[in-house]
C-alpha cells in the first residue's frame, strides 16, 4: 500500500496535512478536517503545523478497519495522538476529543506558566493601583 497526501483544502489549519493510506472516501476526510479545523481553530493558539495518517485496512475481518496517528506542533509542544474505531465518523470523533484534551493540556500548562512568571505584590512584584513614595 502506498501513502497519498491530500493535503489541507481547509483555510486553518493550513499546515497540517492529511494523508491516507487504503480506501478513504472523500466525504469521510470531509468530515475529518471538519473535527481538525473545530479544535485548531482557537483564537490566540500559538503557530500550528503536523500531519495527520489516516488508515483502512484491507482486511474485512478486521474489527477495527480505522486508524489514525496524528502529530501535530503548537509552538514549541508536540501533540501525538493515536486511535482506532470501526468506522471513519467514530475515528474523527475520537480523534478530535483526543487532541482536544491534548491542546487543553497545553493551552492550561502555558496560561499557568504566564501567570506565574510575575510574582504577586508581596512577592515583589507590581502593585496595582499603588504609587511608590
Amino acid at each position: 500500500m502506498t501513502l497519498k497526501d491530500t493535503g489541507s483544502q481547509t483555510p486553518s489549519p493550513a499546515a497540517v496535512q492529511v494523508r491516507t493510506e487504503g480506501d478513504v472516501e472523500e466525504e469521510a476526510l470531509a468530515y475529518l478536517r471538519a473535527k481538525l479545523s473545530a479544535v485548531l481553530d482557537r483564537p490566540g493558539l500559538a503557530p500550528v503545523g503536523g500531519e495527520v495518517r489516516i488508515a483502512r485496512a484491507a482486511a474485512h475481518h478486521a474489527e477495527q478497519p480505522w486508524s489514525a496517528a496524528a502529530e501535530i506542533r503548537v509552538g514549541s509542544e508536540l501533540l501525538v495522538v493515536h486511535a482506532r474505531e470501526a468506522s471513519a465518523h467514530e475515528l474523527a470523533d475520537r480523534l478530535q476529543d483526543r487532541l482536544r484534551t491534548r491542546l487543553d493540556r497545553v493551552v492550561h500548562r502555558e496560561d499557568t506558566a504566564r501567570r506565574s512568571a510575575t510574582p504577586p505584590p508581596w512577592r515583589g512584584g507590581p502593585a496595582d493601583g499603588r504609587q511608590d513614595p
